[in-house]
C-alpha cells in the first residue's frame, strides 16, 4: 500500500546529472540560470530550488513575482530573475525582496526606479531586446537609448541584457543565427556607449543544443534540466535522465462481464469478461481527458489500457490480462516499471500535445515527493559531448517533434 492517492517522485540525483551534462556543452565561463517557472514545469519549484541553489548555478528564472516570492519565502537566497513583465502593483514586493526584473519599456523602468528610491534600495534589472520573437522587449534600435536611461537612474542597476530565440526548437534554423547577430550588434553598440552590463543572455535549452555557438556568458535552461524533450531520440542521444515519475494506486477493482459499459457516456464497452480497476487520478490531477480510450499505464510491469472517459477525479483501466493484480498496487502514469517505460513525451504523443503541457498540467493535489537515486546510474558522462555532437548532425532528430516544441520562455 502507498500513503498517497497520487504522487510525483522528483529524482534529485537525475536533476543534478542533467545539469552537469548541460554544463559540459557550454563554454567554460558561461553561467547557468535554471528556469523554474510554472512550478519548475510541474516538478515542484521549491524542491528544485533548494536542491540546486548551491550547485554552481547563477540563480533561477521565474515567470512572475508570485513565483519569485514563493522561493524567497522558502529560504532561497540566490539571484532570482522575473523573465516576464511585471505590473505596477508588484514593484514594491519585488524591490523589497531583492528580485531582479526584466525591463521591456521605459515606463516600467521609471516605476521600478521610483519604488527603489522610496525604499532606499537598488533594483537589479535586465533589459530585454526583441531580436525576432515579437513578444516582449524593445527593438534593437531603441535598446541603447533605453539602456542609457536605465543606467542613469539612481535606483536601478543594469545587471544584464537579454533576448530570446524564436526558432531555437529547430536546431539548424537560420533565423537563430540572424537573431544572434542582431544581439551581438546590440552588445557592441552598448560597449561603444560605455555601457557594460555584467551579463548577456539569449539561449534557452533548445539554443544550448543548437548549431549556433554560444557567444554570451549566461544561459537560461529549463526543460532539459528535467530530462524532458519532445522526442525520445533527443533525450536518449544526449544522455539526459527524466526527473519526474508520476504514480498512483488501485483503489477499487471488480470483475465485469462482456458488454459492460465503462464510465461517462459509455465511451467504452467491454468485449470480454475482464477486470476493471479504478484509479484516484483524473483530469483535475493533470491526466488529460483526451487520453480516454487511447492511453496506457503500467501495472506490475505490464501495460494496462485506460478505458472509458477520464473524469475529474477518477479513471479506469483494464487489468484482466495482468495476473495477481490487487487493490493497493502501484500504477505508473509516467516512469518505469520493470522493462516497460512511459515518458512525458509518450503521454504527450497520445494526445497530440507537447511534453510541457503534460508536466506543467500535473495538479496541485498531486504530492511531489523528492527522492535520491536514479534507476540508471550506468551512463558514462564522458560520452556526453560526443553524443551531443552526433545528435546535432542527425537530420532525423532535427526534423522531429522535439524541434517544434523545445522552448523555455
Amino acid at each position: 500500500m502507498y500513503y498517497h492517492r497520487v504522487w510525483a517522485e522528483i529524482d534529485l540525483e537525475s536533476l543534478s546529472f542533467n545539469l552537469d551534462r548541460i554544463k559540459e556543452l557550454l563554454p567554460r565561463r558561461t553561467s547557468v540560470m535554471v528556469v523554474i517557472k510554472a512550478d519548475a514545469y510541474g516538478h515542484g519549484a521549491v524542491h528544485v530550488a533548494r536542491y540546486l541553489q548551491n550547485r554552481g548555478i547563477w540563480g533561477f528564472g521565474v515567470g512572475d513575482s508570485g513565483e519569485a516570492l514563493e522561493l524567497r519565502d522558502a529560504g532561497i537566497t540566490c539571484p532570482i530573475l522575473i523573465l516576464g513583465a511585471i505590473i505596477e502593483d508588484e514593484a514594491e514586493s519585488v524591490v523589497k525582496n531583492g528580485i531582479s526584473v526584466c525591463i521591456h519599456s521605459e515606463q516600467r523602468a521609471k516605476i521600478l526606479n521610483r519604488e527603489a528610491l522610496r525604499q532606499r534600495k537598488r533594483c537589479r534589472v535586465h533589459l530585454m531586446v526583441d531580436t525576432g520573437m515579437g513578444r516582449l522587449g524593445v527593438f534593437p534600435e531603441k535598446s541603447v537609448t533605453l539602456a542609457g536611461t536605465i543606467a542613469g537612474f539612481d535606483g536601478l542597476d543594469l545587471e544584464g541584457v537579454a533576448t530570446h530565440y524564436s526558432c531555437a526548437s529547430n536546431l539548424s534554423d537560420p533565423f537563430n543565427v540572424i537573431q544572434q547577430e542582431r544581439f551581438l550588434e546590440v552588445q557592441d553598440a552598448l560597449f561603444r556607449s560605455g555601457i557594460r552590463p555584467e551579463y548577456f543572455h539569449a539561449s534557452n535549452s533548445g539554443a544550448v543544443f543548437s548549431d549556433v555557438p554560444e557567444r554570451f556568458n549566461l544561459v537560461r535552461t529549463g526543460i532539459a534540466v528535467y530530462g524532458v524533450s519532445a522526442a525520445k531520440e533527443m533525450s536518449d542521444a544526449l544522455l539526459l535522465r527524466p526527473v519526474l515519475s508520476w504514480k498512483s494506486q488501485i483503489i477499487y477493482m471488480k470483475d465485469v462481464p462482456a458488454e459492460t459499459p465503462i464510465g461517462y457516456g459509455c465511451l467504452h464497452t467491454t468485449t470480454r469478461d475482464t477486470r476493471i480497476a479504478t484509479l484516484p487520478v483524473g483530469y483535475n490531477d493533470g491526466l488529460p481527458y483526451r487520453v480516454s480510450g487511447r492511453g496506457h499505464v503500467l501495472v506490475n510491469g505490464k501495460r494496462a489500457p485506460i478505458v472509458g472517459a477520464v473524469s475529474m477525479d477518477y479513471s479506469m483501466i483494464d487489468v484482466g490480462h495482468i495476473q495477481g493484480t490487487s487493490v493497493g498496487d502501484r500504477v505508473t502514469l509516467i516512469g518505469e516499471d520493470g522493462k516497460e517505460r512511459i515518458r512525458a513525451e509518450d503521454l504527450a504523443g497520445m494526445v497530440e500535445t507537447i511534453p510541457y503541457e503534460i508536466t506543467c498540467g500535473i495538479g496541485k493535489r498531486v504530492k511531489r515527493v523528492a527522492i535520491s537515486g536514479s534507476a540508471d546510474t550506468t551512463r558514462p558522462a564522458k560520452s556526453f559531448k560526443a553524443a551531443a555532437k552526433a545528435a546535432h548532425k542527425s537530420e532525423n532528430v532535427r526534423e522531429s517533434a522535439f524541434m517544434d516544441a523545445l522552448k523555455e520562455l
